[in-house]
């Protein structure tokens, strides 16, 4: 299933390739039981600075978002907050603030999926390197063990400083999910997909009580850089997806 993906763009909506990504990326989330009732968010900068960006209107459900549907909002206008739809508080003081302060964040993802969010009520939330998925973030998350509540401006600005390292490219939220960054829609929700994955495999290593194999530093730190080096599995990732998304007449990209 490799044809291209039917985009029909609407006049006078700018940013439409971006949107359709976007979209895309929502409900896919959606299938992959990432979505928890009408909560979390995604967003993509569209300019340099990364102060404007794509996001998901308020109380919106995953499955239901369109690319006419995503609000374009300024980190560094909080007029933002009056329009219609506008994201709820606590998306706007996370994305916010990560777009004002990290703009080598050019997306990010933030859900609740089941294993990230158990391995973010762990006391020890650290991924060991067991298999080539979990390699693949070896020193590439920072864990935020200072859960302060629902995450307005405060606590979003908090957060953001824990990206400053552009290698960085997730944070396990302690108490809380996980928010993975990276420089395109494509990029960030291979990440995403890949992070919950190694989060299950981690998991259920854990749940048989046997001792884990767990791989070396060297060994580790070799795959993860490998799998930096590797961005166009995630571009055909998404195109993938959308192509089932095509065949199937969905209304994403409407």
């Amino acid at each position: 299933m490799t044809s291209s993906p039917k985009i029909t763009e609407i006049p006078n909506i700018n940013f439409w390739n971006e949107r359709v990504d976007l979209a895309a990326s929502f409900r896919w989330a959606d299938r992959l039981n990432f979505s928890e009732a009408v909560a979390n968010h995604f967003s993509l900068a569209v300019n340099d600075t990364g102060t404007k960006f794509l996001m998901n209107p308020s109380q919106s459900h995953f499955q239901r978002i369109k690319a006419s549907d995503l609000l374009l909002v300024d980190a560094d206008n909080s007029e933002t907050m009056a329009q219609p739809g506008a994201p709820d508080p606590t998306a706007w003081g996370l994305h916010g603030s990560l777009h004002r302060h990290c703009p080598h964040a050019r997306c990010a993802m933030h859900v609740h999926s089941t294993h990230a969010t158990v391995l973010a009520s762990l006391e020890n939330s650290n991924i060991l390197p067991i298999d080539q998925n979990t390699a693949a973030f070896y020193n590439r998350y920072v864990i935020d063990n200072n859960y302060g509540g629902l995450a307005f401006e405060k606590e979003g600005e908090r957060c953001a400083k824990l990206f400053q390292d552009p290698k960085v490219k997730g944070m396990i939220m302690g108490n809380h999910g996980i928010l993975i960054i990276g420089s395109s829609v494509a990029d960030t929700f291979n990440r995403l997909y890949y992070f919950e994955k190694s989060a299950e495999t981690y998991i259920r290593a854990l749940q048989t009580g046997q001792k884990l194999r767990v791989l070396s530093d060297e060994i580790a730190e070799k795959t993860a850089s490998e799998m930096d080096g590797f961005p166009e599995q995630a571009e055909k990732h998404l195109s993938e997806l959308k192509a089932i998304l095509d065949f199937e007449n969905s209304d994403y990209a409407s």
